[in-house]
């Protein structure tokens, strides 16, 4: 019995020691696909690793070089656009087609509603020098009060740049030369004839002129400050030759005027205007088109000019500014020179050819929830503010705004629209206190926050004001700018740059490629109640002073 006692204990024993091999053996062997897993991620890390700093070495050498304008052009991986379905609309065929899903539209009252141009009733003008990034306080000017001119006549000129003149935007009598700080010029004052004059021109061959020339006819007479340049959005510099010159077509902003409108009849100057622009650049004519709607194609003056290359856009403001634009298509660089005209720039150059007179009227939005009609009036650059709203401004306790709300500045009832500007926004001013207004959400107002859900009602309007709805705070990330800011920026380190004055790391973050407008959504949902625009120009004046 004790024999056979003791056998099945070695068997128990011997199976237990088995059982205990297999499943150490077992074990090792897990642990070993367990190490082969983990080597062969790690092994996949490293190469998705390489493979990716590989494309951004790829594309930053491509965007030095200045040939990244094809979206994946430059990228081992396929773009979204190549992967997912083109959004193109119908109209447009064989143009390149970009979309932006950044940006933020603001709806606001008081647009116009119908595209009839009005002639407005103004009779006084001015052109303004202060309008003018870098000139000098005190320009030279060259009339005096009492003297009469013609549209066209030379008023004033930088003394740092004595070959740009500056024109008078209508003939008549100069009535005032008003000045401001210290001693400078503020503006100069032209009651206008109720018959235009023009100076006429002999305006230059364009198949047979050389640059040099043409640059000279034009910087006498009186066009060339129409033009702007990038980087500092100033006046161009007469002896550099720009890369490429992009105009956009179309105003995404808040109330902005339709540039179909603007050109409406006057195509011919307007594709005249191009031909100009492309005998003063060694590089492309770039046009901006609006491609937001699917079904309402561009005016034909744009979608049919000749000599451009034509690209479309859609998405919300800012896919309308022209950085905008020349960002997503052919980005500045510090050593780069772009010019950047408006439509109704071009139409004057234009019509300076086709015509041989500087002719400088403008279609103006006269918009805004404290304007009683908002329309589309026919008038000339610098017009009077009052005379313009004439009796067409709802209450006294308004703002005027020579612009857009955004980008546009503050200016005076008895004051002039500023020289750039082809709109003027009447809102309420916004001199009230809101009691817990950053606590309680209260009355609904434009805001990509989600405590308001403006997002159920995608088409409401808002009655604008000028409250900021706070004051200035801690400069903190949220990352609200990133998601109106249709480029590869970082605004807030930009900024903060700025702030310390850091040259080098300004210029490595994309100063160069902003202007304020570009800006101006950022600091519409800035929480940190920043000026962004102002900081901004600070740099953009310090970079251009440090050349």
């Amino acid at each position: 019995m004790k024999s056979a006692h003791r056998k099945s204990l070695l068997l128990i024993f011997g199976l237990f020691l088995a059982d205990l091999v297999h499943a150490q053996s077992q074990a090792i062997q897990g642990q070993s696909w367990l190490i082969y897993l983990l080597l062969a991620v790690a092994i996949l890390l490293f190469f998705v690793i390489v493979i990716q700093v590989s494309d951004n070495l790829l594309a930053i050498e491509a965007k030095r070089s200045g040939i990244s304008e094809k979206a994946g052009a430059f990228s081992i991986f396929p773009s979204s656009k190549e992967l997912l379905p083109s959004r193109k609309p119908n109209y447009a065929t064989d143009e390149r087609v970009i979309h932006s899903s950044k940006g933020f539209n603001i709806l606001l009252e008081g647009n116009i509603e119908n595209g009839q141009v009005n002639q407005a009733k103004v009779n006084t003008y001015a052109i303004k020098p202060q309008n003018f990034i870098g000139i000098s306080p005190i320009p030279k000017v060259t009339v005096e009060v009492g003297d009469t001119v013609k549209a066209g006549d030379i008023i004033f000129f930088d003394k740092k740049n004595p070959e740009v003149k500056y024109a008078a935007p209508v003939s008549g009598e100069i009535i005032e030369i008003n000045r401001g700080a210290k001693r400078s010029i503020a503006e100069v004052v032209i009651l206008a004839e109720k018959k235009m004059s023009y100076r006429t021109y002999d305006t230059p061959d364009l198949a047979t002129v050389s640059r040099e020339d043409l640059v000279q006819f034009l910087l006498g007479s009186g066009v060339w400050p129409m033009l702007r340049q990038r980087p500092y959005n100033v006046i161009p510099d007469p002896l550099v030759v720009p890369r490429d010159v992009f105009i956009s077509t179309f105003d995404s902003g808040p109330l902005s005027p339709d540039n179909g409108i603007v050109v409406g009849g006057r195509e011919a100057a307007f594709q005249a205007g191009l031909d100009v622009l492309n005998k003063l650049t060694s590089g492309s004519v770039y046009l901006g088109l609006d491609a937001r709607s699917q079904t309402d194609a561009p005016h034909t003056a744009f979608s049919g000019a000749q000599g451009v290359e034509k690209i479309f856009f859609s998405g919300k403001h800012p896919i309308g500014n022209v950085g905008v634009q020349i960002h997503n298509t052919r980005p500045v660089s510090g050593s780069e020179v772009v010019w950047t005209p408006d439509v109704q720039a071009v139409i004057t150059l234009g019509a300076l050819f086709s015509e041989k007179k500087f002719k400088a009227d403008r279609i103006v939005a006269i918009v805004g929830s404290e304007i009683k009609i908002p329309q589309y009036l026919h008038t000339f650059q610098g017009a009077r503010i009052s005379e313009l709203t004439d009796g067409n401004v709802a209450s006294d306790n308004v703002r005027y705004i020579s612009g857009d709300v955004l980008a546009g500045k503050q200016v005076a009832s008895d004051s002039f629209l500023n020289f750039y500007d082809d709109q003027l926004t009447v809102i309420e001013e916004g001199d009230y206190y809101e009691m817990f207004g950053w606590l309680i959400p209260i009355a609904p107002r434009p805001s990509i926050s989600g405590t308001f859900p403006n997002f159920l009602f995608p088409g409401l309007k808002f009655k604008g004001d000028t409250n900021t709805h706070g004051e200035r705070r801690a400069f903190v990330k949220t990352g609200d700018y990133e998601r109106v800011l249709p480029m590869d920026i970082y605004p807030q380190q930009l900024m903060k740059s700025i702030l310390v004055n850091d040259i080098e790391r300004m210029e490595g973050l994309g100063i160069h490629e902003l202007v304020e407008e570009d800006i101006a959504l950022c600091e519409f949902v800035c929480v940190s109640k920043q000026p962004l625009q102002q900081i901004l120009r600070e740099g953009l004046d310090r970079m251009r002073e440090e050349g």
